[in-house]
């Protein structure tokens, strides 16, 4: 029997790296998923990629009206026991090169999106259910260029700590599940070849991660292996973040 038998999960984000690794993963420890993305050609892509027990639903995390259409399908399932807010971007930009609408559109996504991603699902979320966000070794790490995106994730881990106890009374567990460089489509996106080899070169294993090495730590806090971890900060970054 999988770790998540008979589990409802919702993972944002899910079409791609980690998000998709993480889905598939979970439905071959027994969940249901629901996955989102923002189109649907690569949405439908991941559903059959993952082959079965999941659904996709369109929608942009953003967007209010699209997260209540999210719930409004996964409502057919009379439950929600994991959400992953994976949903994320980020840029490279300078401290001279900043424009509002770069650092509205990272923290839209970053921060307002998990933020409302986990309160629309709190009606249907179990008592003793997992609360996932993706954070980012960024968030500790002083990165030239990449500290808007840092940023927004040390934000992320505030939420996590604050949920840990406005929570408790239902046995919600919240936690942060933070990557080092991971060899994802978002990485690839940054094409800043240069810093990522920089970025390399700082990590004590001496390479980028694979999306199901971090999909396996998301399988640990969604799961009863970690009953007693909450408020905590997971990083799977190849010591990145720890020396």
């Amino acid at each position: 029997m999988g770790k998540l038998q008979g589990k409802v999960a919702v993972v944002t984000g899910g079409t791609t790296g980690i998000g998709l690794a993480t889905a598939r993963l979970f439905v071959e420890e027994g969940a249901y998923v629901f996955i989102t993305g923002r189109r649907q050609k690569e949405l439908d892509e991941a559903v059959k990629a993952i082959g079965g027990n999941v659904s996709g639903v369109q929608g942009d995390v953003t967007e209010p009206a699209d997260l209540d259409r999210l719930y409004a399908s996964v409502e057919a399932k009379g439950r929600i026991d994991i959400v992953f807010a994976n949903a994320g971007l980020g840029e490279l930009v300078s401290l001279e090169d900043v424009t509002e609408e770069i650092y509205d559109k990272i923290f839209n996504v970053n921060v307002k999106g998990a933020l409302f991603t986990v309160q629309k699902a709190l009606p249907l979320l179990n008592d003793g259910a997992s609360i996932i966000l993706t954070g980012s070794v960024a968030s500790v790490k002083g990165t030239p260029a990449f500290w808007v995106y840092g940023a927004s994730k040390a934000a992320i881990r505030n939420f996590v700590r604050g949920w840990t106890v406005e929570l408790q009374h239902r046995g919600i567990r919240s936690n942060v599940l933070s990557p080092g460089p991971i060899e994802t489509p978002l990485l690839a996106a940054t094409r800043a070849h240069d810093a990522i080899a920089q970025i390399t070169s700082t990590i004590p294993m001496g390479r980028l991660g694979e999306p199901d090495e971090v999909a396996k730590a998301a399988l640990f806090l969604a799961s009863d292996d970690s009953s007693f971890v909450t408020g905590i900060e997971l990083f799977v970054d190849g010591g990145r973040a720890q020396i």
